[in-house]
């Protein structure tokens, strides 16, 4: 029995661990999976990514246009983080703005893409 319950024990307490950056702990904030975390930090990369190739950045102008396909994947994640989870629209929108704010305060925008640009393409936008 020890066996069984240990490996869901042990996601749980992952979960718990990877909350996005910036998130208030004593908040309470209904528990998302690692796979929607993600979803949520690519989400904003898009975002981001997008926005700079607006402005002409170089960097960005690297990637493929990101305006409509990021936008939708945007909304998909948003969907799927919101969507029976119990997160609040003011909730999803303080956790996107936390990881927009981690991602520029890190510099970590471009270290994420290469794994968000797969996941963009495994969601068949």
């Amino acid at each position: 029995m020890i066996h069984r319950t240990t490996p869901l024990a042990f996601l749980l307490c992952a979960a718990a661990a990877l909350s996005l950056p910036g998130m208030a702990q004593a908040d309470p904030t209904p528990a998302l999976l690692p796979a929607q975390q993600f979803k949520l930090h690519c989400a904003v990369a898009f975002a981001q990514v997008a926005a700079a190739q607006a402005r002409g950045d170089a960097r960005a102008m690297a990637y493929p246009p990101l305006a409509q396909r990021g936008r939708e994947y945007f909304v998909r994640a948003s969907a799927g983080a919101t969507n029976g989870t119990g997160l609040t629209q003011d909730r999803l929108k303080a956790l996107l703005e936390a990881e927009a704010t981690a991602m520029s305060r890190d510099g970590t925008l471009y270290d994420s893409m290469p794994l968000c640009m797969k996941s963009l393409e495994a969601s068949g936008l």
